[in-house]
């Protein structure tokens, strides 16, 4: 289990190696919702995304051993970004696996921070099975984009900057694929405000998540969602249990109406 104490232990080995990125207000979604609506925008994070949190922890934890071995990741392009900048600021070596449709800037970025890629899947589903290939045949340590305690942990920080640098939230809602940020997020705000309630919104046709709270398990899922970096073919394990146990709450759906009480204040 993921505790707070694990969040805020991550949140010391990158501090000074990451942005903390602005929490920015909405007036006019505030106005139409009748709440403090807020914006976490890691799209200033150091490659994008908030990704480079939980690469940056992992890869604080390897032996000199798992070092010279190198590290192996899966990724749309985000988390890939994030493994390939940390390994090459780490001087470690870096393979990730990809599919050929993931999108061709995030790639050639990735290229660009000195990974290796390998996109001969066709889909997210054969892409991991072609992680489990590679992963053996080279053996170096995978760092898994959403079940990597060190991972999600490094996620986490996320959610502790967002009750450090505004109002105390009363709902979060996080963006969900494979369900490591949302894990890390909850892991946070329902540690220091157990009140405040923790929504994960997916795309209809990514329910990952989703369908793994349902079932209480991780289940396979076939995503077709345009939000490629979404597209998990199965949330974790761990971020399942995890969330269950923590009263996160999912909506599958963009055109379910907003959670947030008349008067509250979100975050996303």
């Amino acid at each position: 289990m993921l505790s707070i104490d694990d969040v805020e232990r991550a949140a010391r080995t990158i501090a000074g190696r990451v942005h903390r990125t602005p929490l920015l207000r909405s007036a006019t979604l505030s106005r139409e919702l009748d709440a403090d609506v807020r914006f976490k925008a890691e799209l200033f994070q150091r490659t994008g995304a908030f990704k480079v949190r939980g690469a940056l922890n992992r890869l604080a934890e390897l032996t000199d051993e798992e070092r010279a071995r190198g590290v192996i990741t899966i990724s749309a392009g985000n988390h890939a970004q994030a493994v390939a900048w940390a390994a090459h600021e780490a001087g470690l070596d870096a393979l990730v696996v990809s599919w050929r449709t993931a999108d061709p800037s995030k790639m050639a970025a990735t290229r660009g921070y000195g990974a290796t890629v390998d996109q001969q899947a066709d889909d997210p589903t054969s892409a991991f099975a072609r992680l489990a290939e590679l992963h053996e045949e080279t053996g170096r340590t995978l760092v898994h984009p959403f079940e990597d305690l060190a991972v999600i942990a490094g996620q986490g920080t996320v959610g502790l900057e967002l009750l450090e640098d505004g109002p105390a939230p009363d709902v979060v809602l996080v963006p969900v694929g494979g369900g490591g940020l949302v894990t890390g997020i909850a892991t946070a705000v329902k540690a220091r405000r157990p009140e405040a309630r923790v929504v994960a919104v997916e795309p209809e046709l990514s329910p990952a998540l989703h369908e793994g709270l349902k079932a209480g398990a991780s289940v396979p899922v076939t995503p077709k969602s345009g939000a490629d970096a979404l597209n998990a073919p199965f949330a974790g394990e761990r971020c399942v249990r995890i969330c269950a146990e923590l009263g996160v709450e999912s909506v599958p759906s963009t055109r379910t109406r907003s959670p947030t009480p008349s008067g509250g204040s979100t975050r996303a």
